[in-house]
């Protein structure tokens, strides 16, 4: 729903990129740059790293500041790079890590070399394997796969694999979908034609602008988040809605809590499928905003998030896969990441332009 047109993923050009980073993913993977930021509040740079095959990382929120990004939901984005390879991503976010007085959510913590910590050997690496995650439920059998050949070969780097469970992760969709778009409410309510942003022609009064601008400046999906959210934060239905919701939130992040006391990071999918074709999903919101599933609960607990590329499926696709850790410890799914990558050449693969 770009403003600027369609992005094409560079594997296949009748196919998406990936979500509202897409065009960072099309541009990394198809070679046009090195590196790339990206913005994520649900998985929009794990997403589109993981269909475009490359590699991106969500980092703590807070670790990177957030000033001169235009809010979506304030207290789930969280800027971060996008790059071929764990090493450049680390070298990244080495760059763009650290304090801004101009960003209250920005974290005043000590900023460690990622390059040098990313090198460091895995072994006894406690590598969580949540239960509910690999049911197979509605998961492409290649994705399943791909992923059970990299639990196969961390066990031989001398990593250990551990099962947890994450029992609220059923709930992160609609928790979700409640409090991004209300956040987006109240953060696009500044975008009224006054003051910034676009701005009708020849209003005939103040209303009419207001109106008019919103109709013509915003496109059919982010219309759909702002009456989402409107509804849910209005009278009579904040209780029922945004603030249960919170609470669910609450839980979900819990469950991470609970989990990594037993393991270091976590391994996850990053996508249901690979990159399905443009426009298959438009008339259907809801198939649309699963494609997040895998990763909307780290953005709500908060959490960082690692996108590698594990191999590819029967139409040659790339297939991504997630590690998530503890807050603020980057350091140790990009050791990971590093470590898969440094025996396996799936980041390697290029699209043949």
């Amino acid at each position: 729903t770009s403003y600027f047109g369609v992005t094409r993923n560079p594997w296949d050009t009748e196919r998406i990129p990936g979500g509202s980073s897409g065009g960072s993913a099309a541009a990394v993977a198809a070679d046009l740059c090195m590196g790339a930021t990206g913005t994520d509040t649900g998985g929009s740079i794990r997403q589109p790293a993981a269909v475009a095959g490359i590699t991106g990382l969500k980092p703590t929120y807070g670790r990177i500041s957030r000033f001169g990004m235009i809010a979506f939901a304030s207290s789930l984005d969280q800027a971060g790079p996008m790059t071929k390879s764990v090493m450049d991503a680390a070298h990244m976010l080495q760059t763009m890590a650290g304090y801004d007085p101009k960003d209250s959510t920005c974290l005043n913590r000590p900023v460690p070399n990622y390059a040098e910590e990313a090198q460091k050997p895995i072994k006894g690496l406690r590598i969580g394997i949540p239960s509910e995650l690999f049911d197979g439920d509605g998961v492409d059998g290649d994705i399943l796969t791909a992923l059970e050949a990299a639990r196969k070969l961390y066990q031989e780097l001398g990593a250990e694999l551990v099962p947890v469970s994450l029992p609220h992760s059923q709930y992160g969709i609609p928790t979700y979908y409640i409090v991004a778009p209300a956040e987006a409410s109240s953060n696009l309510a500044r975008y009224d034609g006054v003051k910034f942003g676009h701005r009708c022609e020849n209003p005939k009064n103040l209303m009419d602008m207001y109106a008019r601008t919103r109709a013509e400046g915003f496109g059919s999906e982010v219309k759909r988040r702002i009456m989402l959210g409107t509804y849910v934060l209005s009278s009579g239905y904040y209780d029922a809605y945004y603030r249960k919701a919170q609470k669910v939130r609450r839980l979900i992040a819990g469950d991470y809590t609970n989990a990594f006391e037993k393991v270091d990071v976590m391994l996850t999918p990053v996508t249901p499928s690979t990159a399905f074709k443009l426009g298959e999903k438009t008339t259907d919101p809801v198939q649309m905003y699963l494609s997040d599933i895998f990763t909307i609960n780290v953005n709500l607990a908060g959490l960082p998030a690692l996108s590698v590329p594990c191999g590819f499926d029967g139409q040659t696709l790339p297939i991504g896969m997630q590690l998530i850790g503890k807050p603020l410890d980057e350091a140790s799914i990009l050791r990971a990441g590093h470590a898969y990558q440094q025996a396996t050449d799936w980041h390697t693969r290029k699209p043949q332009l």
